[in-house]
């Protein structure tokens, strides 16, 4: 009767502690499930840094490209020289209107001399 009884503490025991692996299955298999989405954010977090990384790639390239002392220079130089084509060319123009307004003075002068109406 004695093996009896020790066979049924050890089935108990033995239940007992299946219980007790399988709770504690579990909680490892949700563990896993925490690292699995704590994976998953650390991915996600690695694409932006990746991203980061391309765009610093590109900033980097157009400091590069960025204009220097002497780009500016030359670009005043160009603006200087542009501005002062046209400066002259506004001085003869005006010139030019002045130089119109004398030879219409004279037409109208010459007209009135000779008693021709001038039309216009």
């Amino acid at each position: 009767m004695e093996d009896k009884k020790d066979d049924k503490g050890f089935s108990e025991l033995i239940e007992y502690l299946g219980e007790k692996f399988t709770a504690i299955d579990d909680r490892f298999s949700s563990i896993d499930d925490r690292f699995s989405s704590i994976d998953d954010r650390f991915s996600s977090i690695d694409d932006r840094f990746s991203a980061i990384n391309e765009k610093l790639i590109t900033i980097d390239e157009k400091l590069d490209l960025k204009a220097d002392k002497a780009d500016v220079s030359d670009l005043l130089s160009a603006v200087d020289a542009y501005a002062q084509k046209a400066d002259t060319y506004f001085q003869e123009m005006v010139m030019l209107s002045h130089k119109v307004d004398r030879h219409e003075k004279w037409f109208h002068l010459l007209a009135d001399k000779l008693g021709v109406k001038l039309d216009y």
